[in-house]
């Protein structure tokens, strides 16, 4: 059946305020069922963890029901999920954890696709512990990210290869099970960033050959919390930084201070919502979010070609990067308007997107871009219409044909 759209945006409530949200990249609006498991575990007794009360069982109830949606969303064990407040923060706890068991000698490979996140955490680590830091290189002109460049890259010294399941800056999918692969053979771990794939359709933590994955719960309609996945006979292997009197049991042993719990509860009250985009969907929730995510991703991916179409008729108007696999995410550039100024004028006309390199770093370091204020992104969801991405063309269409008399 069709994406039922009207459905969808019913949830959520930030909607009706009339403004066109299209940088789902850089977070999403939160559904209506997400805010109302919040306030309502904000309206009971919570306690810090305890089976010894019922506040305290509460608070231990919506740690374990966070972890076990988590898990159902990419497929791991409710019992690898380590939950956090931000993907950056759990990918330096994981860096410097396993950071500190590297030797000079060993070595790295990071990629210049990358969100800043999956690469400094990594390079500051390696300079710790003295080891050597390869990067993986993206085609300039398509933004792919060859697999085949990892033969050359990964060897027998290499101890860890991180690399994005897709670019929040333009979109590009890189084949991961192949990269995940070539770093396994000689014996390497891989971390991968799942925050801006796993909002766009079904993931798979064994598919993608990721030890390690992380995503961030407010790029899929949740709370700001994120969580980093992997196989919990992983996790016992590792020995991080922790206070004496803190748990030592896994996943516990990563997870610093007391845990938002209201927050907690949004998190698997998203997972639910998610789940439940396709009506029809049945089963287990696992396999409830297959097949919700599979019709999102599809409906997302003929708004992205409606957008691509679009913009490829503007006259001045720059789209980076062709990848052939892509999330719903575009970046690009008008020749006579800076893109700072081009966010500016879209906002002043409702329609909400970002600008600047939004910690691509690299990306843009690389393109020559960053220097020059990167681009403009423009990030399609689930939520957004055929109409919306007419509405933003034609504004675009406007700034093109004016661009020379509003330069900025």
């Amino acid at each position: 059946m069709p994406f039922d759209i009207a459905r969808t945006r019913a949830a959520y409530p930030a909607l009706t305020e009339g403004h066109v949200h299209l940088d789902g990249a850089g977070g999403t609006q939160t559904a209506g069922a997400v805010i109302e498991a919040v306030a309502d575990s904000m309206r009971t007794a919570l306690g810090n963890r305890s089976a010894a009360n019922l506040p305290g069982r509460r608070s231990l109830d919506l740690v374990d029901a966070a972890r076990a949606a988590v898990a159902d969303l990419v497929g791991a064990a409710p019992e690898g999920v380590v939950l956090g407040p931000s993907a950056t923060a759990l990918t330096y706890t994981l860096a410097r954890t396993l950071g500190a068991t590297w030797r000079p000698g060993d070595e790295v490979v990071v990629s210049r696709l990358d969100h800043d996140a999956n690469v400094r955490p990594w390079i500051q680590a390696a300079e710790a512990a003295g080891a050597t830091v390869r990067w993986a290189e993206f085609d300039g002109r398509t933004g792919e990210l060859s697999a085949g460049q990892y033969a050359d890259l990964v060897g027998e010294r290499t101890r860890l290869v991180a690399v994005t399941a897709g670019s929040n800056a333009i979109g590009t999918v890189p084949d991961v099970p192949a990269i995940a692969k070539t770093a396994h053979a000689a014996g390497a771990l891989v971390c991968v960033d799942g925050v801006h794939s796993v909002p766009h359709g079904p993931t798979d933590l064994t598919t993608l050959g990721a030890d390690f994955l992380v995503t961030s719960a407010y790029k899929w309609s949740g709370p700001h919390l994120a969580a980093m996945v992997a196989d919990p006979a992983r996790w016992e292997r590792l020995r991080p930084a922790k206070l004496r009197p803190s748990s030592d049991a896994v996943p516990d042993r990563f997870e610093y201070g007391t845990p938002s719990f209201p927050l907690l509860a949004g998190v698997a009250a998203a997972v639910d919502h998610l789940a439940g985009l396709d009506p029809t969907a049945t089963g287990s929730r696992r396999e409830r979010l297959r097949t919700s995510l599979a019709a999102a991703q599809a409906y997302e991916e003929s708004l992205l070609a409606r957008l691509l179409d679009g913009l490829a008729a503007l006259p001045g108007l720059t789209v980076l990067g062709s990848p052939t696999r892509r999330c719903p995410t575009v970046s690009f550039r008008l020749a006579n308007l800076s893109p700072a100024a081009t966010q500016e004028a879209l906002g002043a006309a409702g329609l909400c997107l970002s600008s600047g390199d939004y910690y691509a770093y690299e990306y843009f370091q690389t393109m020559g871009l960053r220097d020059s204020g990167g681009a403009v992104r423009a990030s399609i969801y689930h939520y957004n219409t055929d109409a919306e991405v007419d509405r933003l063309l034609t504004e675009l269409d406007t700034l093109t044909r004016a661009g020379g008399r509003m330069a900025g």
